[in-house]
């Protein structure tokens, strides 16, 4: 019997195992990538989402990241959104095995300099504000100044000292890993961590032990 009588050359692929010919009947087979693994279409893959939300989980080290480099504690916030939309929307760029909080802080920090270059000008009102700070007594308030008066002391920091200190002492990534991050060499970092160290204590009036 020919093809043309029994239809075999029209009938496109044969159904899979297990599918029922009329279930397989309009459907187009699953597109398949270069690589061979089938296309997803639309939806995001596992080890994306799993990706996703190990982000969220460095949120708290990306204020503080951000704090360091914005001084304004709103304009700190708008780009920690920035720096997780851009991540988010990116993710299949990040390559698995590799440290992923050194990745979105190189991020973010690309995002604030981007933003930086757009500004003509300063923006004003960016001095912190102590009026909303509540009054405490005793160890809890001098504490409290201290606390303040650090922040101030960063804050006065050019900002690639006050990026590298937060980067390795706050957040306790290693000079190698901070090197990469901020794009430059190791004994540049060690030496804006030594001048930053130094200006805090000079600006804090601590007295380095003999």
């Amino acid at each position: 019997m020919s093809d043309r009588m029994t239809g075999a050359g029209t009938r496109g692929p044969s159904p899979p195992n297990g599918l029922p010919g009329r279930a397989w009947q309009g459907k187009s087979p699953r597109p398949v990538a270069a690589n061979g693994r089938p296309r997803d279409r639309g939806f995001a893959r596992r080890e994306d989402t799993g990706c996703n939300e190990e982000i969220v989980g460095h949120i708290p080290a990306l204020r503080i990241f951000a704090r360091s480099l914005c001084r304004n504690p709103v304009e700190a916030d708008d780009l920690v959104q920035e720096t997780l939309v851009r991540a988010i929307g990116n993710i299949r760029l990040f390559r698995t095995g590799t440290n992923l909080r050194a990745w979105l802080f190189t991020i973010m920090r690309n995002r604030f300099y981007s933003n930086w270059a757009k500004r003509a000008r300063e923006r004003t009102g960016d001095g912190d504000c102590v009026s909303s700070i509540p009054v405490a007594s005793g160890d809890r308030q001098f504490w409290h100044i201290r606390l303040q008066e650090m922040e101030r002391a960063l804050a006065a920091l050019p900002v690639h000292y006050r990026e590298t200190i937060i980067l390795v002492a706050v957040l306790g990534e290693s000079y190698l890993q901070a090197a990469e991050i901020l794009g430059c060499d190791i004994g540049t970092i060690k030496s804006r961590v030594n001048r930053a160290r130094v200006a805090l204590r000079d600006r804090l009036g601590d007295v380095t032990p003999d």
